[in-house]
């Protein structure tokens, strides 16, 4: 069973990739680049249909094998997005891009082998909610306005860093509603962040360096969601030396590779001016 969730978590890995992949390649077409806009072009919908794709496959993945298998092999989208992008651009991705996105893609399976897994019922009332909300909203909102004036790679990265705390906090309180104990207004709480998290980060797709925007999104996401897990859900964090100093590694490995993708990654040809 294990080999069978390694592999479906690798095929939604591929179909994720190819998702956002065919979403950047519109996105940086668009102009501007907005869901209304965007909802009309046939093979960006596609793309949205591959992510959904892929993110449930790699829930299925869960049902037949452990965490400890199934999200190193969800970090293995960011390694497929870059060559499906490239693809789209008719070019070959640059050994260092490929180089890069390992390196962050070490560093991400690092974070997520050192977390402990939760087998508790995760319990939010309407104050932690509130507080998950509020606390995503300010992080997102900060994030949005320092990349206002940024240039285009920290730009593409700060964006897509707001969609990806606004999805993490997403994930929580989709945690809390599957396995725990909530409130029902929660229902209507959901869509909201995940319908700005998505215009964010058409918004950095369209900026056009597509390799630093995913590896953005596969950053914040589940630091996010791991954050507010702890904070707001009493989720356990690495505890002793050695798993504290493999986070600090593994933490250094993620942001010299966003660093060196940004470095290496080549603007799309198509890219909106920095007030879009």
């Amino acid at each position: 069973m294990t080999v069978l969730a390694a592999g479906l978590a690798l095929l939604g890995s591929l179909f994720f990739a190819l998702g956002a992949a065919l979403q950047q390649f519109e996105a940086a077409s668009a102009a501007p680049a907005t869901l209304r806009r965007l909802v009309r072009r046939p093979r960006w919908l596609l793309g949205g249909l591959a992510v959904a794709a892929g993110t449930a496959l790699h829930v299925v993945a869960l049902k037949y094998g452990p965490l400890t298998v199934v999200q190193p092999m969800g970090v293995a989208s960011l390694l497929f997005a870059l060559p499906c992008a490239a693809a789209l651009r008719r070019r070959r991705p640059q050994p260092g891009e490929l180089a890069a996105a390992a390196v962050i893609a070490i560093g991400l399976i690092g974070l997520v082998l050192v977390v402990p897994e939760h087998t508790g019922e995760p319990r939010l009332g309407t104050g932690g909610a509130v507080a998950l909300l509020a606390g995503a909203a300010t992080a997102a909102l900060v994030l949005w306005a320092a990349a206002l004036q940024a240039p285009p790679a920290r730009r593409a990265g700060l964006l897509a860093m707001a969609a990806g705390v606004l999805y993490g906090a997403t994930a929580t309180l989709t945690r809390v509603l599957v396995d725990g104990d909530w409130e029902p207004w929660f229902l209507l709480a959901v869509p909201l962040p995940a319908l700005i998290a998505l215009a964010l980060l058409q918004r950095a797709y369209a900026v056009g360096h597509f390799g630093v925007a995913f590896a953005a999104l596969q950053v914040a996401d589940p630091l996010t969601a791991v954050a507010f897990g702890a904070l707001l859900l009493g989720e356990p964090l690495p505890t002793g030396a050695a798993s504290t100093l493999t986070a600090l590694a593994a933490g250094a490995l993620t942001a010299a590779g966003t660093v060196a993708l940004a470095r290496t990654t080549p603007m799309s040809p198509i890219s909106l001016p920095a007030g879009r």
